[in-house]
């Protein structure tokens, strides 16, 4: 990334700006043709965006300014994963298939946005249909390794000032994992609570909206504003948190140097007054893999059938060979069966929060590795998502080669505005 620290519009974040523009000392203009110079001089080499239409962004702008901007997301640009529709640009969901494909209406999470002030300023790169087979985008930090996948767009594009939000979603780790790679903050809210209407569906079960953004009171007024509540600001904690460090049972795939820098945050926790324990849980936990691996191959070959039975040359063999394969050998026993083990996990995990507010984990294995892995590294987040816990990514760690790695904190289910409480708590104590 530039060396030189942004000091223009495109670098504030999206409370900053909002305020400013409610204020009336910024215009919707102003900081969308920001964003719109950032993103010229470095989309050619990041590569976030799949579709953008400067002239449409600056009229929208203007037309905005004209009618007085308002709304807790004021003149705010923001970006939105090529796999949610929009009225006004392409859909593609990262595939050939659905080249030029138009909805003709927005997704409900963008004509939330847009009811909010929000200014589209374009469609960011995903994965082939939210999966495995990486897209062109890169990582901001070092353009020769990947920015993760799938929302690797939408995290490229907050991590490099090109847009303040940006909507993503996670199936698998499509959030948590790009946002560690690319140092930001990434959000998965608890499953359900977002309206998924016109977003690609992956599988049912397990996906959910994703936020990307560069500060923990962004993400929390976003959530406010794609549940169609009044914003809460982000409370303070009564008192230092209890934290439960779970190394989960994938611990050993984690990095030398990021266990050791996961450990250290859970020693400053503790120094800082919180009372942090070691969290085991059951050994039949570890069957959460493999109940993702097979509930979301299920429901993905089901889901694109049509795909899959007209265009089957179109797919890559990376999709192909894996989460169809894995698909269409999935017996309809095998996945009630790894439905109940997700339940059954669901349920148990709730004893968990009887002793703890937070638990503390990895958001990924390590730095973002060189080349265009979507997808590399050890699933640390992968049975987080089958537990459909609320999880935030928190950009505080550098690794050996420099390269920005996150902590992930999770809370209790319908539990998100205490997570953002303490993950603010927990950023104030790393940095």
């Amino acid at each position: 990334m530039d060396a030189k620290v942004e000091t223009a519009a495109n670098a504030l974040t999206a409370s900053e700006i909002a305020a400013a523009v409610r204020a009336g000392r910024l215009t919707c203009e102003a900081v969308a043709q920001a964003c719109l110079d950032r993103i010229a001089s470095r989309e050619a080499a990041v590569q976030a965006f799949a579709h953008i239409d400067p002239a449409q962004v600056l009229a929208t702008a203007r037309a905005c300014d004209r009618a007085g901007a308002h709304g807790p997301l004021a003149g705010v640009p923001f970006g939105v994963k090529d796999i949610i529709d929009t009225f006004d640009l392409p859909t593609e969901w990262g595939t050939p298939i659905h080249r030029g494909r138009r909805a003709g209406r927005d997704a409900a999470c963008v004509a939330l946005t847009r009811r909010a002030g929000g200014i589209l300023m374009g469609k960011t790169v995903t994965t082939e249909f939210a999966n495995l087979h990486p897209g062109k985008t890169r990582n901001p930090h070092d353009l020769a390794r990947t920015p993760g996948g799938s929302s690797s767009g939408s995290a490229a594009a907050v991590a490099d000032h090109m847009v303040p939000i940006a909507l993503g979603t996670q199936t698998t780790g499509s959030t948590i994992r790009p946002a560690s790679f690319c140092g930001v903050f990434g959000y998965r809210p608890t499953h359900g609570e977002h309206r998924m209407h016109g977003v690609m569906e992956a599988s049912g079960s397990l996906d959910t909206l994703g936020i990307l953004a560069r500060a923990i009171e962004d993400i929390a007024l976003y959530r406010d504003v794609l549940l169609g509540v009044p914003p809460e600001p982000v409370v303070a904690v009564a008192r230092p948190p209890r934290i439960g460090f779970c190394r989960t049972h994938n611990w050993g795939q984690v990095e030398p140097a990021t266990q050791a820098l996961v450990e250290a945050a859970a020693r400053r926790f503790a120094a800082a007054g919180a009372a942090v324990s070691d969290v085991r849980l059951p050994d039949d936990f570890a069957l959460l893999d493999a109940a993702h691996r097979w509930i979301s191959s299920f429901e993905f070959v089901r889901t694109f059938t049509w795909e899959i039975e007209h265009h089957w040359d179109e797919i890559s063999d990376t999709l192909r060979q894996g989460r169809i394969a894995d698909g269409l050998s999935c017996s309809l026993e095998r996945y009630l069966e790894m439905q109940t083990v997700a339940t059954s996990c669901r349920q148990r995990i709730e004893a968990v929060w009887d002793d703890h507010d937070m638990l503390l984990a990895p958001a990924a294995f390590g730095e973002a590795p060189l080349g265009r892995p979507a997808f590399a590294g050890a699933p640390v987040y992968m049975m987080w998502t089958v537990l459909h816990l609320p999880a935030i990514a928190l950009p505080v760690f550098a690794g050996p080669a420099g390269m920005p790695i996150g902590l992930q904190l999770l809370a209790r289910r319908h539990d998100d505005r205490r997570l953002f409480a303490g993950a603010r708590w927990a950023w104030r104590q790393l940095t």
